[in-house]
């Protein structure tokens, strides 16, 4: 198992391009299911979440023809099978935007239950009680969900919460379903406009991406298409506060600023110098004194979930008292307890965090819980005193491309460490 080492206290410069978004790449793939024909599609991170929903669509009939790391094409020609195992879905819970395609192309489908992970419990409830309201019948036995339908049937369905796989999953069946669709209290993130940008491409007939209203005429076929992955809006606010954080003057290229105005906001009222353009950023570091600011993570367009471990430690540096309030997944604090080892003064209380700054931070040995809380570490190393060793960094491969290479550009003194074992 990887470790990164990290030699904090180097400033960071230079431009750094920001890959695709993986949150948008997995909805993308599984559209394939929904069609014969090829889907091509550019700009997808190489990272292991992608590598995994390639081998899960490679169980359900797929084709990938990979022409370089970042483009490929995905064709399904025949659906050759209707279930997605556990040992696919525990390691990446996206996994279970098939079920929605596969019922929609085959009237069929069998999904392992992906039950919690290390930030919460993330339940498909509301996936599976839409599905039922487009006609299908949904049982659950020994950890699996089946759902069956001789055709779905359009129908109005209001999501009790705002879901972000829930909205993908029913846009996705609801392409080929009988009818009108009518999706409310939908989630509005960017990822799912970009879903539904390939879908257009693809022939369905969707209005209403990025509202909480979204209204879907189903049509009787699909055809095959090109599409280029919007950037990574959570790559984007990871490096942006490594360059408030390290830099000198860092520019990001290839991104989408208007998608992450919650972050720059708060990092401008927090007194970060930055110019913002339409596809790049440029970061001229901290200045001598960092403001205390506080935080609530909302569903889009509101403070990410995704952002709130990498902003902990960028508040760790500020004048004051801050606070982070995370209001999406119960269990989104365990890199506390790794920050608290290099220094960081947090106060939990309950759903709250209290951080008190500036701290001096000092490097050590510590361990990554979940992707996000594997970046904010990373982040916390290139301020750190002394050198940082950072385990369990599989985490990190599931969403960022080769990070360690990315900051190492900048002039950051991180290398990737092959395990001994």
């Amino acid at each position: 198992m990887d470790r990164i080492r990290v030699l904090g206290g180097k400033k960071l410069s230079g431009k750094l391009c920001v890959s695709g978004a993986k949150n948008a790449s997995l909805p993308a793939m599984a559209a394939t299911l929904l069609v014969d024909e090829p889907i091509l599609l550019k700009n997808v991170p190489d990272v292991w979440d992608v590598a995994t929903m390639k081998q899960l669509l490679a169980e359900l009939g797929t084709e990938v023809s990979r022409s370089s790391p970042n483009e490929f094409e995905l064709r399904t020609r025949k659906i050759l099978s209707h279930e997605a195992t556990y040992d696919l879905v525990k390691t990446m819970r996206a996994s279970v935007l098939v079920l929605g395609p596969l019922v929609a192309r085959t009237g069929r489908a069998r999904v392992s239950m992906p039950g919690g992970c290390a930030i919460g419990a993330r339940p498909i409830d509301q996936h599976l009680s839409a599905l039922e309201k487009l006609g299908a019948d949904v049982h659950l036995e020994h950890g699996f969900v089946t759902v069956e339908t001789d055709g779905l049937i359009g129908a109005d369905i209001r999501f009790d919460t705002v879901t972000v796989t829930g909205t993908e999953n029913l846009i996705l069946a609801a392409c080929l379903a009988r009818g009108r669709t009518v999706l409310a209290n939908c989630a509005r993130e960017p990822e799912i406009v970009d879903l539904v940008r390939l879908l257009r491409r693809m022939g369905a007939q969707i209005e209403g991406e990025g509202t909480p209203r979204i209204l879907i005429e189903g049509v009787d076929r699909l055809k095959g298409a090109s599409h280029s992955i919007v950037p990574d809006r959570i790559e984007t606010g990871t490096y942006l506060i490594a360059g408030a954080l390290a830099g000198e003057d860092v520019e990001l290229t290839h991104c989408r600023p208007d998608q992450i105005a919650s972050l720059i906001a708060a990092l401008r009222k927090a007194r970060v110098s930055m110019d913002v353009e339409e596809e790049r950023i440029r970061v001229r570091g901290s200045t001598p004194r960092l403001h205390g600011i506080d935080i609530t993570t909302e569903p889009y367009p509101g403070f990410p979930t995704d952002m709130q471990a990498q902003l902990m430690v960028f508040l760790t540096q500020a004048d004051g008292e801050s606070s982070i309030m995370e209001t999406i997944f119960e269990n989104r604090f365990m890199h506390v307890a790794e920050l608290s080892r290099m220094g960081a003064r947090v106060e939990l209380e309950g759903p709250q965090a209290r951080i008190y700054g500036p701290n001096h931070l000092s490097g050590a040995t510590v361990m990554a819980t979940d992707l996000r809380a594997s970046a904010c570490l990373v982040l916390a190393a290139l301020i750190a005193e002394g050198e940082t060793w950072i385990e369990r960094v599989y985490h990190l491969d599931r969403g960022y491309e080769r990070m360690e290479e990315k900051l190492g550009a900048l002039g950051a003194v991180i290398e990737r460490v092959p395990s001994q074992v």
